[in-house]
C-alpha cells in the first residue's frame, strides 16, 4: 500500500533537516550571547531566531502526529480488510446453505422412511453452520426479540395482543451476521 502524499520517508528527512536548521539557529544565539555585544540589533535578532526555533519545534510535532496518524489509519485499513474479505463469499453460500434447510424440511414432511437421509443432511447442515462460525459468521433468528432496524427488516406488520408492539412474531428468512456487521438482515413479522 502506498501513501500518495506525506509520505513518512519524506517527513523522516524534513524532521531531521528542521532539527539541523535548529541546531544552526542555537548555535547563532549562543554566539551572539557569547560576543556581549547586545545592542537593539542584536536583541531583535534574538527574537526572531527564537521565534524560529519555536516554528521548527512545532512543525518538527506536527510532522511526527501526522505520521502517527497515518501509520495508525494504514493499520486500521489493513485490519478492517482482513476481517471482511470473506463478506462477499459468505453472501454466496448462504443461499446454499437455505437451499440445504429447504431440503431438510421437505424431507421431514415427506412420507416414508427417510431417517438415515435426515439424519445426515442434519450433520451436513451443522458441519456448515461450525465452519462458518469459525470464521464469526452468525445466524440471526430473533423470533420473540424487540425488532432492531439495524439487524432485522420487517415485511410486515401484524396485530397481536398478545406481544409487546414491535416484537417479531414470525421469521420469514434468517439473517447473518460477519464479525458483527450485518452480511444480509433477518426478513422478519412485526407484531403492533
Amino acid at each position: 500500500m502506498t501513501v500518495e502524499s506525506g509520505k513518512p520517508e519524506d517527513q523522516v528527512e524534513t524532521t531531521e533537516q528542521e532539527a539541523i536548521e535548529q541546531d544552526v539557529i542555537t548555535e547563532q544565539v549562543d554566539d551572539i550571547l557569547t560576543e556581549g555585544v547586545l545592542g537593539n540589533e542584536w536583541e531583535q535578532r534574538i527574537e526572531e531566531l527564537t521565534d524560529q526555533l519555536a516554528k521548527a519545534k512545532d512543525q518538527t510535532l506536527r510532522a511526527h502526529a501526522e505520521s502517527r496518524n497515518i501509520k495508525r489509519r494504514a493499520e486500521q485499513d489493513v485490519e478492517k480488510a482482513h476481517k471482511f474479505a470473506l463478506e462477499k463469499f459468505v453472501g454466496e453460500l448462504i443461499p446454499v446453505l437455505e437451499s440445504l434447510e429447504k431440503g431438510l424440511e421437505s424431507a421431514e414432511q415427506a412420507e416414508g422412511n427417510h431417517e438415515a437421509m435426515i439424519e445426515g443432511m442434519r450433520l451436513i447442515q451443522k458441519q456448515f453452520l461450525n465452519a462458518m462460525g469459525k470464521f464469526k459468521v452468525e445466524q440471526l433468528n430473533p423470533a420473540g426479540e424487540p425488532f432492531d432496524p439495524h439487524m432485522h427488516q420487517a415485511i410486515s406488520m401484524v396485530p397481536n395482543p398478545d406481544l409487546e408492539p414491535n416484537t417479531i412474531m414470525d421469521v420469514f428468512q434468517k439473517g447473518y451476521t460477519l464479525h458483527g456487521r450485518v452480511v444480509r438482515p433477518a426478513m422478519v413479522v412485526v407484531s403492533k
